[in-house]
């Protein structure tokens, strides 16, 4: 792509001092205002399942691998970022080359539209998805094509490979947020094979942020395509099962030309001091991810049991929220669990009754598991209320 970084800053009128901070994952400055005020209309004491992030949080070991490292913030991290790829690499079993870091997986999927799109050559994407590709790629006056998810709320993998013609990225997350619907391995397979043969200079970016909660048999990351397909790259993230979300490390997986490309557009700085220890220390634990996954199935299970026996049964979900029609403006819902004390997440169109919730410490789900009943005991207040309408936005009620 002939764009530079200066160019794109030009684009985006961002100049001065806020061209020095600026970061695409941060996007324009009205966005960070917005954030503020949103965090602090957050009741104190709420219980928060509206951004899919981890209530247990990182762990003993990691907090006190961040504690440790206090001292050594008054130095860059470069050699620290540096041995967090090594340390990824080994453990993926795949080369140093093969992996990128970036500032959340936020970062990553930033730095492939910029890579991988221009104005004639587009995204491809799903609705409802993760919504950060299709809208920086709209923000940079990229074509978008949004394919509808399925009656059974899963990607229309089909569709998005007949449409990749012409585009230059097509973004899957699978699991998919917010509806948390997996294909398997062998449908992905055949899907990355359909959208290469129709457009054999598409890149295919698989956002796998949820990987490490699935427990579906016949799941399969793409990474080993990636390795071998320079169309294809995986992103992951710390955010999740890790629980280390606010100290934003995500990385991406691929051939090293596919890397080379995306890196690009990374800051060579991205990552601190603490937020290296804390992810080494979270990869150097065996029982993280078991006990995390297992903590989260016996709590989503409980939910799942919950909303069904209230009359509303949730779609299933491989990760670390639940999807669920709660056959009345998502709005009406979301207000009466708040009132309770109770944050879910934003609406999702155009899926306007259907509630995703964030799954918490088993604790945190019976107290809100009571909440879901009271609040879904009252009739609905009306019809759907007006749409919602659709803007590039980068506050605490879009991001997750």
């Amino acid at each position: 792509m002939s764009t530079s970084r200066r160019d794109f800053l030009h684009l985006l009128g961002v100049n001065g001092v806020a061209a020095a901070t600026w970061r695409p994952s941060f996007g324009v400055l009205p966005s960070l205002q917005r954030t503020q005020g949103r965090m602090t209309q957050e009741a104190a004491g709420s219980i928060r399942l509206s951004s899919n992030e981890n209530s247990h949080g990182p762990g003993p070991a990691v907090l006190d691998a961040i504690q440790g490292a206090f001292p050594r913030v008054n130095r860059y991290s470069f050699a620290a970022a540096g041995d967090v790829q090594s340390a990824l690499a080994r453990k993926l079993g795949v080369q140093p080359e093969q992996v990128t870091l970036g500032c959340g997986s936020s970062e990553i999927l930033d730095a492939a539209v910029i890579a991988f799109t221009t104005p004639e050559r587009g995204v491809v994407t799903a609705s409802p998805t993760f919504e950060l590709v299709g809208d920086l790629a709209r923000h940079m006056s990229r074509p978008v094509v949004d394919v509808p998810v399925t009656d059974t709320l899963k990607l229309d993998l089909a569709q998005m490979a007949d449409k990749a013609a012409g585009a230059g990225l097509i973004y899957i997350c699978n699991p998919n947020n917010p509806t948390g619907t997996l294909h398997g391995g062998k449908a992905m397979e055949e899907f990355i094979a359909a959208a290469l043969k129709r457009e054999p200079e598409v890149t295919i970016l698989v956002d796998e942020a949820y990987h490490e909660y699935v427990e579906r048999a016949d799941y399969k990351s793409v990474i080993p395509i990636a390795l071998s397909e320079p169309r294809v790259i995986v992103s992951r993230t710390f955010s999740k099962i890790y629980g280390i979300a606010g100290l934003r490390c995500g990385y991406a997986v691929g051939h090293p030309e596919s890397i080379r490309l995306v890196s690009k557009w990374l800051d060579p700085l991205r990552i601190s001091v603490l937020t290296t220890r804390a992810a080494l220390t979270a990869l150097a634990d065996p029982t993280r991810v078991p006990a995390q996954r297992q903590f989260n199935h016996d709590a989503r299970t409980y939910t799942e049991s919950l909303l069904r026996e209230a009359g509303y049964p949730s779609i299933p979900s491989e990760a670390n929220f639940l999807m669920v029609n709660v056959k009345r403006d998502i709005r009406q819902f979301q207000a009466a669990c708040r009132d309770r004390g109770v944050e879910i997440a934003r609406p999702f169109p155009p899926l306007l009754t259907y509630a995703r919730i964030t799954i918490g410490t088993m604790d945190e789900m019976h107290k809100a598991g009571e909440v879901f009943r009271q609040a879904l005991a009252a009739p609905p207040t009306s019809a759907l209320l007006a749409p919602i309408e659709r803007t590039f936005r980068r506050d605490a009620a879009w991001e997750c």
